[in-house]
């Protein structure tokens, strides 16, 4: 089994260096900020190759004629993309050195253990949330309570970069905003987040929770994932989730699903009442892994969901393609197999299966990304709306989707 390298502590002179080097090249700065625009025009002027070359195919992913509001929701998540780039410039390479013995050893673990063979066994079935704490608190005009409770999830016994993940103290403990009605018990909906969100504002207005709590009556639970909002305080330089470091990406994701399935749990034990999960972006892709877990799920709803993050973050890195960067690349991907939404089944019957994408999104890309999930749900029904990743927001067919999908699930009336 390779060995891991010692890695210099974040404040020694070469990491230093190297983040003052990302951080204050003006260069590359201007570089990201002006690239939306060119890979806008790249969008529109591909547009109508795809258009020509899929316009009477009506088995796969619709072809969008070419126009000027399509690439403009191009454009926006283009910008999305280059704020990232700017805000979260790459690891030194000492960390790609890590991340790539890193990635070997736990290839040959999980292969020992027959997670490789069987995905599915690598995910233990988590234990019932015990007296959480709970306080009202209020954001956007919404109240809601703000709950915690202890996680309990540590990576497997010997598994790569599991003492630096468990160093991530405010991580350690689990959060969720819930909105629940008095009374008699209702149905619930777990909402799961996206990238950098995990914020009690952010995510409800994102899933419309007003809508979801007050106009459609259901009690109603956003969970934060590993590493975002409070989980994410005081953590060192570089970490993230997801990000470059290949095992940090495995914990996160194996972490995001324990927390999620004790949510549900919980969730269930309140009263003989469905419980429907939904997710969006890199929530849409812990939900699917949840309901290949869980058959007990009303439904599953999946939003804009990212289905492969390696070839996701890849495709977005500044990064050039030395030969280490793709040895590590090759790595992750074998042992991504274990964290793969495309790995599990659903569990839940086709017609309570949901994905709604858009025609123009940049991040989760229609027929790269989310045509993928949804062959390998058995072409559930599905919404293709034109716009980008975040115009799901704005969009009324999406918001009529979503309607529809828990009406026909027994979630609302």
């Amino acid at each position: 089994m390779s060995s891991t390298p010692t890695i210099a502590p974040s404040g020694e002179p070469e990491i230093e260096a190297a983040a003052r080097a990302s951080l204050l090249d003006p260069l590359s700065r201007w570089r990201y900020l002006v690239e939306p625009f060119p890979r806008a025009g790249l969008f529109y002027v591909r547009s109508w190759t795809n258009w020509l070359q899929h316009r009477n195919d009506e088995s796969g992913v619709p072809a969008h004629f070419p126009s000027l509001v399509l690439t403009g929701h191009a454009f926006a998540d283009e910008t999305i993309i280059a704020g990232f780039r700017v805000m979260k410039p790459p690891s030194p390479a000492s960390h790609l050195v890590r991340a790539e013995a890193e990635a070997q050893a736990a290839l040959e673990l999980y292969g020992d253990r027959g997670f490789l063979a069987d995905p599915s066994s690598f995910y233990p079935s988590p234990p019932a949330i015990e007296r959480p704490t709970v306080r009202p608190d209020a954001a956007r005009g919404v109240h809601y309570d703000r709950m915690s409770f202890e996680s309990l999830y540590e990576p497997v016994d010997g598994s790569p970069g599991r003492a630096r993940w468990l160093s991530y103290v405010a991580n350690r403990r689990a959060r969720a905003w819930v909105l629940r009605h008095p009374g008699p018990p209702r149905p619930w909906l777990i909402c799961v987040h996206g990238t950098s969100m995990g914020k009690a504002g952010t995510d409800f207005m994102m899933f419309r929770a007003r809508w979801l709590h007050e106009s459609l009556g259901l009690n109603v639970v956003f969970p934060v994932l590993p590493l975002h909002g409070p989980r994410g305080d005081d953590l060192p330089r570089y970490a993230s989730f997801p990000g470059e470091d290949v095992m940090d990406n495995v914990h996160g994701i194996a972490q995001s699903v324990w927390d999620v399935r004790r949510v549900l749990r919980w969730a269930s034990a309140q009263g003989d009442q469905p419980v429907g999960i939904t997710g969006m972006s890199l929530g849409g892709f812990v939900a699917a892994l949840v309901a290949g877990l869980e058959a007990d799920l009303a439904c599953a709803l999946l939003g804009v969901p990212a289905v492969d993050l390696i070839d996701l973050i890849d495709h977005h890195s500044t990064r050039t393609r030395d030969p280490q960067y793709l040895r590590m690349l090759d790595l992750a991907r074998q042992v991504g197999v274990v964290v793969s939404p495309l790995s599990l089944p659903p569990q839940l019957p086709l017609e309570r299966r949901f994905i709604y994408a858009g025609l123009a999104d940049r991040l989760a890309h229609p027929r790269h990304q989310v045509a993928r999930l949804w062959q390998h749900w058995g072409r559930p029904e599905v919404l293709w709306y034109k716009g980008g990743h975040l115009a799901f927001g704005r969009n009324k067919s999406v918001g009529q989707f979503v309607r529809h999908a828990l009406e026909s699930s027994g979630l609302t009336g």
